[in-house]
């Protein structure tokens, strides 16, 4: 009798233990409370927008670090997009059209919300998890910018998450009255911080949503690479996430402000310049100004060394093997677009000799300008590599001598077309993201082609499965293999999608050895 009670005991204890198997609907119960979203049944999926994953940063809690979201009564309504974070009026400019653009008509600093789309059939189906951190600059963007939409991610097999976080003056501002009530001594960081949370978020909550909070991806293109590279480095990330893709950004390269070197001395001192431009004397008065009043004054908004989220710069963490050691996606675009415009042969060479003085040949050689058009290539070569090609070199360069996880690097240089009335930018800055997340559908301006969604296919075919596995390689896909230095190959994106040199490399050469010397 007594075996039998201990059996019995047994099994129940080992059936408390079991994760409880539950079919996924459009009602899903959080750690902070019961939420419904709804089904789009003919692709198979469970959408939720707007769910809470801090509380709303205003009042006193403006520029604090963010805090757990409170529980809630009842089912909360989870069926569109909240309100995104405080910046200018969305509207499209230069090349981003309405795809690339947050959408206008809700701004609030309550913007601490994200995303789920889900091909989950029940709770415990453990599909990987892609968490997407929006572009912008840290000025702008939100997690609701159609050329994110998850729809066919999901349908590719991963549980897609989009997030929104604090950015321009409510998302890194620092002043020493924040510092002195923090309780780890730090401040400036509040968007970066917010991502923390919302990955926290996914840790505590994404098994309900069908996901597996071990494999998780954070992506992010712009902003968003510099900001997974930071993430990268930060001791507070430790078991977040599990492999890394990063378009167009990264904080490698030593000495850039965006790249995290300012301190968190002279990021006070800067907090408290603005005060004085306000003309007010407390913090409490900054933060019982009003939002849009706020934001109209000029600020810079940059990651800093707090000593909190971060204990030094991301290149020194790398220098040191400190960096989170997981698998790697980086790459950058042909035509980033985003520096000095088409100069003369004539005054590109003067520019390089005012620049780069007794390094002007070296430069020039790297550069060429022998003719208007050569020195405009070479003006266009020096956008895309200065800002986005050169972090994506030495990340490569850094993660294979300090690090042990692959990395696999990219190149996109297809020309994205161009509707009626707009300009050919080529392979422009976020020009790839319509591609990487198979989102050519959300333009109606542009003509895409067969061409265009052969590249979509193939492209987001890799992040799924790098996703799934660490490795983006795949039945059907040209292989892919690991760059272990600047002699191996890298995968180009183009008409045709294959492994090429690694290109542009005495430019990179060139604008390593420029930031060494600095």
């Amino acid at each position: 009798m007594k075996t039998i009670c201990y059996l019995s005991l047994i099994l129940l204890m080992i059936s408390a233990c079991k994760p409880e198997t539950r079919e996924l609907g459009p009602i899903v119960t959080t750690q902070n409370g019961i939420i419904e979203g709804y089904v789009v049944p003919e692709k198979g999926l469970h959408i939720f927008k707007g769910i809470p994953f801090a509380q709303p940063p205003v009042g006193e809690l403006r520029w604090k670090a963010p805090q757990p979201p409170e529980k809630w009564e009842g089912v909360r309504n989870c069926k569109e997009f909240s309100a995104i974070a405080m910046q200018g009026e969305p509207a499209p400019f230069w090349m981003w059209t309405s795809e690339f653009i947050a959408p206008a008509g809700k701004m609030d600093e309550d913007c601490l919300y994200l995303n789920v789309w889900t091909p989950a059939k029940s709770t415990t189906d453990k599909l990987p998890v892609m968490v997407f951190i929006h572009g912008g600059g840290f000025n702008s963007g939100s997690g609701s910018v159609p050329v994110y939409n998850g729809e066919n991610m999901a349908q590719k097999g991963v549980v897609f998450v989009t997030i929104n976080y604090r950015v321009n003056i409510f998302g890194f501002f620092a002043h020493p009255e924040l510092t002195a009530q923090s309780p780890h001594g730090a401040s400036g960081n509040q968007g970066l911080l917010d991502q923390v949370a919302a990955l926290q978020w996914v840790q505590q909550n994404i098994a309900a949503f069908g996901g597996d909070p071990e494999k998780v991806t954070i992506a992010g293109q712009s902003a968003g690479a510099f900001s997974v590279s930071f993430l990268k480095a930060s001791p507070l990330c430790r078991g977040l996430f599990h492999r890394v893709i990063a378009e167009s950004g990264g904080a490698v390269m030593p000495g850039t402000r965006i790249a995290g070197s300012l301190g968190l001395h002279e990021a006070e001192q800067l907090g408290l310049a603005l005060q004085q431009q306000c003309g007010l004397t407390s913090l409490a008065e900054l933060q019982a100004m009003d939002a849009k009043e706020l934001q109209q004054h000029n600020f810079a908004p940059n990651p800093i060394v707090d000593g909190y989220f971060l204990k030094k710069s991301v290149h020194e963490v790398y220098q040191a093997g400190e960096q989170i050691d997981v698998p790697l996606i980086s790459g950058w675009n042909k035509d980033e677009g985003l520096g000095a415009p088409a100069r003369s042969a004539a005054d590109f060479i003067q520019a390089a000799r005012e620049n780069y003085g007794e390094l002007a040949d070296e430069f020039l050689s790297a550069f060429p300008a022998n003719t208007n058009e050569e020195a405009a290539k070479s003006q266009n070569d020096l956008n895309a590599l200065a800002t986005f090609g050169i972090q994506t070199y030495q990340w490569m360069l850094l993660q294979n001598r300090h690090g042990h996880s692959p990395v696999y690097v990219y190149h996109f240089t297809h020309d994205v077309p161009f509707g009626e009335g707009q300009q050919d930018f080529g392979a422009f800055h976020s020009g790839e993201l319509a591609y990487a997340y198979d989102n050519l559908e959300q333009s109606n301006v542009r003509p895409w082609t067969d061409t265009d969604r052969k590249i979509a296919e193939t492209m987001s075919g890799y992040w799924v499965n790098f996703a799934k596995n660490g490795d983006p390689n795949g039945e059907g896909l040209p292989v892919w293999n690991p760059c272990k230095s600047e002699n191996d190959e890298v995968m180009n994106f183009n008409l045709e999608v294959k492994a090429k040199a690694f290109p542009n490399l005495n430019q990179l050469r060139f604008l390593k050895k420029i930031s060494e010397l600095n």
